[in-house]
């Protein structure tokens, strides 16, 4: 096991905090976490890979120790945000990556490889959708705000962001709640209660409809690269649903799929498992 070092790049009016680890002539692990999280997400998975690769997680803009301006300075989108990563990556000479996407790091992620299908190498997906078909009925208030942006929908969007749902719904739900620790849901928590945190998230809701319509560009993407895919799924998570991780296979037949035990934060109880699988894939996969 290699020891975790912490460190940040000054992007123009941004400051991307990041976690790193492992040998720096090893293969890199991009690492993108998700909503409502930052790096933290990362900090079991780091240590059971960083002998045999080189893992870097940053804070996304709006999100964990990453410094951005408030958002009446700073546009909060995910075009934004993955023009924000992708000025990181290269701050950081990454050339050749796979990527490990996650929730919101999945649009992010999916934009650098659009832009740069050449660097990626291959892509681990956890909860991280791509497909109509990974949506739940739980994003029906998200979708309403998407259809029709009024402060009465965008306020309906709030219970998003509240402590018992970030505690109750994205981190224990589906999960054994005995296996899941109150350190990343508490810090999480914290986060969402700075001073404009809400009001950045609630600007990210409104944007996650421009996700759904690059879905077709992602797709498109999949058929024609055929990145090696492994999808690691909390087959619980009560928003990215098992079709979400099957759909894959359409666009990438030979996809590998494994559905968890676990809800949308696999790596909170299922962190060893998904290491496992992890090594055997890349393993193979990179290799070649």
């Amino acid at each position: 096991m290699n020891e975790v070092t912490y460190g940040s790049k000054k992007l123009g009016d941004v400051e991307v905090f990041y976690r790193e680890a492992g040998p720096k002539d090893t293969p890199v692990l991009l690492l993108l976490h998700g909503f409502p999280t930052s790096s933290h997400m990362f900090r079991d998975l780091i240590p059971l890979l960083s002998d045999r690769y080189r893992l870097i997680a940053p804070d996304l803009p709006g999100f964990g120790q990453t410094k951005a301006p408030p958002r009446e300075d700073f546009d909060y989108t995910f075009d934004h945000l993955a023009r924000v990563i992708g000025e990181f990556v290269d701050a950081m000479a990454l050339t050749r990556y796979a990527l490990y996407i996650f929730d919101y790091g999945a649009p992010t992620g999916l934009r650098l490889a659009l832009a740069h299908p050449e660097r990626v190498t291959a892509i681990i997906t956890q909860n991280g959708n791509a497909y109509l078909d990974g949506f739940s009925d739980a994003w029906e208030s998200w979708q309403t705000y998407w259809r029709e942006p009024t402060p009465e929908h965008r306020d309906a969007c709030r219970v998003a962001l509240a402590p018992e749902t970030i505690r109750d719904i994205q981190y224990r739900h589906g999960a054994n709640p005995g296996r899941v620790s109150p350190d990343g849901y508490t810090l999480d928590i914290g986060y969402m209660s700075r001073p404009g945190a809400q009001d950045i998230q609630l600007d990210l809701i409104l944007d996650y409809r421009s996700n759904v319509a690059r879905y077709p560009e992602f797709q498109a993407y999949f058929r024609e690269h055929r990145p090696p895919l492994l999808a690691v799924w909390g087959k619980h998570d009560p928003f990215f649903i098992p079709p979400g991780a099957e759909a894959y296979r359409r666009d990438i037949p030979d996809a590998e799929i494994h559905l968890l035990d676990t809800g949308h934060f696999a790596l909170e109880t299922h962190a060893a498992e998904i290491a496992g699988y992890m090594r055997d894939f890349l393993g193979r996969k990179l290799s070649r």
